[in-house]
């Protein structure tokens, strides 16, 4: 037994605006990695696994958590199967502004604004950032985005509608049918998969007042609640590293009446690991299990052996 837990989380599966990747590598790449999690982890379920280490209770050695966060459609239509066919749980960290299209993805969208622009370059922030490959594409979609993860969600969306202008994209942006929408949700909920919280609008929590992060909270739990009848008990801190969530960001999330709340900072969790600073090692799909390298070569390894 162990009182250590690893925790895995993914995005999308197949390649998007702002996640690129080669046709047919993120089904690929996450159908061997969740293969590999069968054979060399014990593969919990997220909520018992946490109550557990609260709780000073042991868990299994090289217990693993899946989880799958924003709601990209693909979470249903791709990763599901292989779930189910593996038999392995996983929780769906959701965005309730996603799933009724009145919140935009404006990571997706920055994205594409970058890597469809008809200017060959703009500048952001005192910056001239080239636009004339692809590689410089992607370059300028990343450190845009960055920059916009320290801004509240309308001056980001103001400096969207400014960056649109200058870099005149062609085509049309990002849908909505990107993402799950309730449908799609309740399908996760109906098959047991566990349903946690990743903020109403996929927000910066720390970016906005203290009121508003409440009132965020409180309304995405209760409309995931409300709309799929089973218990939301789990938060995912949108983008999840240090500056995205603050003191104001874990009392709003203790107010809402979440047990505990989800980092990406990449480490295992003990008993001693605050319960609403969790981590979470975000893992890109078409890297296959060459991506679990670094969570320690030797962890995987006496595992395989010991289930030989």
């Amino acid at each position: 037994m162990s009182s250590r837990l690893l925790v895995l989380t993914w995005h999308n599966v197949h390649p998007t605006w702002c996640f690129p990747a080669s046709p047919g590598a993120g089904a690929q790449g996450l159908a061997r990695q969740l293969a590999f999690c069968r054979r060399a982890a014990n593969v919990v379920p997220l909520e018992r696994a946490a109550h557990a280490l609260a709780a000073g209770r042991p868990l299994p050695r090289r217990a693993v958590a899946l989880t799958f966060d924003d709601g990209y459609r693909d979470s249903l239509d791709v990763a599901v199967p292989m779930l189910r066919q593996l038999g392995l749980p996983a929780t769906f960290f959701l965005v309730p502004g996603l799933l009724d299209g009145t919140t935009s993805s404006w990571w997706e969208v920055v994205a594409w604004v970058c890597r469809c622009a008809r200017a060959t370059s703009f500048e952001f922030e005192g910056a001239v950032l080239p636009l004339r490959t692809e590689a410089e594409r992607r370059r300028a979609s990343g450190t845009v985005a960055e920059l916009l993860k320290k801004r509240s969600s309308a001056a980001r969306s103001a400096a969207i509608e400014e960056l649109r202008e200058r870099c005149r994209p062609a085509g049309s942006p990002p849908g909505h049918d990107m993402f799950l929408d309730w449908t799609g949700a309740a399908e996760l909920a109906r098959m047991g998969f566990e349903i946690g919280s990743h903020s109403s609008a996929h927000d910066i929590l720390s970016r906005e007042d203290g009121a508003a992060q409440r009132a965020d909270l409180v309304r995405s739990r209760r409309d995931l609640e409300d709309n799929l009848q089973v218990p939301v008990r789990h938060l995912a801190y949108p983008n999840g590293k240090g500056a995205d969530y603050d003191d104001d960001t874990i009392a709003a999330a203790r107010d809402a009446g979440f047990e505990g709340a989800w980092t990406t900072h990449g480490g295992r969790n003990a008993p001693e690991t605050p319960t609403f600073e969790l981590r979470r090692y975000v893992v890109e799909p078409q890297r296959g299990p060459a991506a679990f390298g670094l969570l320690g070569k030797q962890w995987w390894e006496s595992r395989c052996a010991s289930s030989t």
